[in-house]
């Protein structure tokens, strides 16, 4: 199973772009893909973690020079495991601390990534700016991608993803 975690206030411009993204996965009703649109990320979502393979986690960044999505390979590297706070949660937070969390409850970490799309806009409105518009999009191809590469990888270990090649 493959979980795409997407992330962000809806009532802040270009910060929804992570739960635009979730959305519109779980619209795609891809084969054995859960997506979850959440405000933040929050300690239940570990239970999500635990039977699932791979997670994608979705967010915005303040795009300032660049306005590309950028991809990140997160894990549970020993120098975040000794952080006097790894238990950092809510919208700061990047997916380590429930991957963590994760790992000592359930004893078991998912391959996982993090999704940036490039935001500018974030006032209070619902809607999106040209950059994070495209943005969403660049993401949504990122994620079947991701996805696809991660599949054939696995080879016969793992069900077979059916993605379609539509876009948002």
């Amino acid at each position: 199973m493959i979980v795409v975690i997407g992330y962000g206030n809806t009532l802040r411009s270009d910060d929804a772009a992570g739960q635009i993204v979730a959305q519109e996965v779980e619209q795609k009703k891809w084969e054995n893909v859960r997506s979850l649109a959440v405000h933040q990320l929050t300690p239940e979502l570990a239970a999500d973690l635990s039977s699932c393979e791979l997670v994608i986690f979705v967010d915005a960044y303040v795009a300032k020079d660049k306005e590309g999505v950028e991809v990140r390979q997160l894990s549970i590297a020993d120098d975040f495991l000794t952080n006097e706070s790894p238990w950092s949660f809510g919208h700061t937070g990047d997916g380590r601390s429930l991957l963590v969390l994760c790992q000592a409850l359930y004893d078991r970490v998912p391959q996982a990534y993090w999704v940036l799309v490039p935001a500018i806009n974030f006032e209070f409105g619902e809607q999106q700016s040209p950059v994070t518009e495209r943005g969403i999009i660049e993401a949504l191809a990122t994620l079947e991608q991701l996805i696809k590469n991660w599949v054939a990888k696995r080879g016969n270990l793992v069900k077979s993803v059916k993605l379609e090649s539509d876009r948002f």
